[in-house]
């Protein structure tokens, strides 16, 4: 018989004695993509070990990721203003870590629970995002987007998992 899920007494614990969004946001291998972008946004990583701060994380597959039509670092903006060596030098990495914490914000929604129709803007974001129940499905609006589970429900939130990446342009 295969391993259930660990439950939330078998997962690490943050200091107050409760599972915490950064506890468990490596914990499934589908989206360990987005855990590792999250690890790498300093504001994102001490937002999800916050217990004052209630978050639902919608992280999207790794596969959602890998088919986009750039890297979550990059802007087509700074390609054209900049050239092909955006991205080089002290200047360029700076500018890719702001593009790709725009990415993970925009993946983050400053609310949990989060009921369905309940326009909210993700943090960092100016756009109105919503979810709704179609069949049974839930799904993400703007741009009708299916959570394919909730992976993860903790003290302070809980890990939706996207069939693809919200436009974060």
């Amino acid at each position: 018989m295969p391993p259930s899920d660990p439950s939330p007494v078998d997962l690490p614990s943050a200091g107050s004695g409760e599972v915490m969004l950064s506890d468990v946001m490596g914990r499934d291998r589908s989206i360990n993509l987005f855990a590792g972008f999250v690890r790498d946004i300093e504001s994102a990583s001490q937002r999800l070990d916050d217990s004052a701060k209630n978050t639902t994380v919608l992280a999207p597959l790794n596969s959602a990721i890998e088919k986009l039509p750039r890297k979550p670092w990059e802007d087509p903006k700074d390609y054209g203003s900049l050239g092909p060596n955006a991205y080089e030098g002290e200047d360029g990495q700076d500018r890719a870590q702001r593009n790709l914490q725009r990415f993970v914000e925009a993946h983050m929604v400053p609310e949990n629970p989060w009921p369905a129709g309940k326009k909210v803007k993700a943090i960092g974001d100016d756009q109105d995002i919503w979810w709704e129940n179609k069949g049974g499905i839930k799904v993400i609006q703007p741009g009708n987007i299916e959570v394919v589970s909730v992976a993860s429900t903790v003290a302070n939130g809980q890990v939706w998992i996207l069939k693809n990446a919200r436009n974060y342009a």
